[in-house]
């Protein structure tokens, strides 16, 4: 089987017929109309002739010849009934409901339908007494009257036999399909097509946004004037209107370390750099901005007098009899200290509502850390020579307590022990040697037979003296008599009190090595300011700078409304999900 084309169907309209007067490019707009997608008919219908329009009679003869050819080719049964085709004035004006009919049946031509199924729709119409003007007109009727057209059941009917009418019989049979023109009312249309509807909901939706964007924007302004713009000509008002000008006066000054005379090779590396009086620095700029800094100068100048004067504007003004913490605030807003580590200066501005006094307050407050850095320096010194000289005064008096124990030890005893320990074991050594010598005799003599009596008492008696005399020195040495020590415990107690007394000579000289290199590292470790930049006193005032304090107010206002507007939003998107 084969699928008929599908064409797109279109509607001409004229305002008038050509022969009246209609534009001549109405005839080049008919011959573009592609041709309905319908059955062509055996027989062609001719139009009725218009008052002298010639085009459109040759127009109407060449798709009959068209529609002809087709149905050769085609070869398809004729239908049972078809409806004559009436003719179509091309000057109508298409109903609501005829635009609607082909909106549907456009529809139902995409569907893609077969021309076996459009051929049994057709009968199923006329089978239930409609007259539609072509196949798919045919579908569009029976579905709206809740006839689905291509139901097995439908079909079977149509194959049992049918009477047929005179008029039909006599009627020459159309071959199907075969589109019929329906005769339409001729009165323009009240309603909207839906691409003009369309259009005009489109451009409703756009004046909408419109309308939403500007109430929008509208809105935007207006916060961003009340919670931007207005404080920050407030702020530009008081810059550049109110504020009273401020002198400022500023100064640099540095902390230098004395000049090492000896040391470490570490310690001469670090000598004279920052890294050195880093500690000091700090400390001066942290007690420069201290409550101390700012007493003291109350107490030397009057700090709290010069801020309280009438001329100058209430921000900046301190109260009479305003309490210190008041002033302290308008110190530290006045007072700006830096330090750069890497070079090691103290930078300080002073700002007043006088040059003069600016300047005083500066000198003022250098002097101040000269004095805190005499101070420091000196309190370190001190402490360390401090417990040096308390080293060298304790090794003082061990030395003396040993060396006063050994006098006294000299004192109870003879002045050489070690001498009189030599020579009583010399004469220890003799006495032996002589009672040996004795000995020796007495042994001789009473080899004999006959021995002398007289002889052997003689040697007797000078072996037991020898003897005696031997014990005597050997007590001397050893055994203590009347309460007293031997001479060999008196020897060992002197040498002790000689070693004590040679350990405390050698504490006394480490001590005093130690003091006097103490002395010396005290001398290196000296402080003291020196001033590079001396403060001079401005002829121009330094503040307020109106213009870049505007503007940074304006810059944090405009962050401020932007936090609070996403914190709103990210609030309000996560409450409304």
């Amino acid at each position: 089987m084969t699928t008929k084309p599908k064409a797109k169907k279109f509607r001409v309209r004229r305002s008038q017929p050509l022969a009246m007067g209609g534009h001549p490019s109405a005839a080049s707009e008919a011959l573009a109309t592609p041709f309905p997608a319908a059955e062509p008919a055996p027989e062609p219908v001719q139009e009725p002739p218009a008052a002298g329009n010639s085009v459109r009679s040759h127009l109407s003869a060449v798709r009959n010849e068209a529609n002809a050819a087709r149905a050769q080719e085609t070869a398809q049964p004729p239908a049972l009934e078809t409806a004559p085709e009436t003719a179509k004035n091309p000057t109508d004006i298409a109903s609501p409901q005829q635009t609607k009919a082909e909106n549907s049946i456009d529809g139902i031509r995409r569907e893609g339908l077969t021309g076996r199924q459009l051929r049994m729709a057709r009968r199923v119409a006329q089978k239930h007494g409609l007259a539609p003007t072509s196949d798919f007109d045919a579908v569009r009727l029976l579905r709206a009257k809740g006839i689905d057209p291509f139901q097995r059941s439908n079909m079977l009917e149509l194959v049992a036999p049918q009477e047929q009418s005179p008029a039909t019989v006599a009627q020459p049979q159309i071959q199907l399909p075969q589109t019929v023109p329906v005769e339409k009312p001729q009165l323009p249309s009240t309603e909207l097509s839906p691409a003009e509807r369309r259009v005009q909901e489109i451009s409703d939706i756009q004046r909408d946004i419109a309308r939403r964007r500007r109430r929008k924007s509208m809105l935007l302004l207006s916060r961003l004037a009340f919670f931007v713009l207005l404080p920050t000509l407030l702020m530009g008002w008081y810059f550049f209107r109110v504020a009273t000008p401020m002198y400022a006066t500023k100064s640099e000054f540095l902390i230098l370390e004395a000049d090492a005379v000896g040391g470490s090779a570490l310690g001469g590396l670090l000598s004279g750099t920052q890294f050195a009086t880093n500690q000091d620095a700090i400390a001066v700029q942290s007690y420069l901005q201290s409550r101390d800094a700012m007493l003291r100068l109350e107490q030397d100048i009057g700090f709290k007098a010069h801020f309280s004067q009438d001329w100058i504007d209430p921000i900046q003004r301190l109260e009479p009899g305003a309490s210190d913490e008041a002033a302290y605030s308008i110190f530290k807003n006045n007072v700006k200290i830096g330090y750069d580590p890497t070079e090691g200066v103290i930078r300080m501005e002073v700002a007043a509502a006088d040059p003069a006094v600016s300047t005083e307050f500066s000198e003022h407050l250098i002097s101040y850390a000269e004095e805190r850095v005499d101070d420091l320096s000196r309190r370190k010194r001190e402490d360390q020579m401090k417990e040096a000289r308390a080293s060298l005064d304790e090794a003082k008096r061990e030395r003396r307590e040993a060396q006063i124990r050994l006098v006294k030890l000299q004192e109870g005893t003879l002045l050489d022990p070690e001498g009189e320990i030599a020579s009583i074991r010399a004469l220890m050594n003799n006495v032996e040697l002589q009672l040996q010598e004795k000995e020796l005799q007495l042994q001789t003599l009473l080899n004999n037979a006959r021995p002398s009596k007289p002889r052997v008492d003689a040697l007797r008696t000078e072996i037991r003296l020898l003897k005696d005399e031997l014990a005597k020195q050997s007590a001397r040495l050893t055994q203590a008599s009347a309460g007293e020590s031997s001479l060999a415990a008196k020897a060992a107690q002197i040498q002790i009190a000689q070693a004590d007394l040679a350990t405390a000579d050698l504490f006394l000289q480490s001590a005093l090595q130690n003091e006097k290199q103490t002395a010396q590292e005290a001398n290196r470790q000296v402080r003291y300011l020196t001033t590079s930049v001396r403060p001079v006193a401005p002829d121009d005032p330094t503040y307020p700078r109106a213009f870049e304090n505007t503007l940074l107010a304006f810059l944090i206002f405009s962050g401020i409304y932007l936090m609070v507007s996403l914190t709103a939003s990210i609030l309000r998107e996560q409450v409304s999900t």
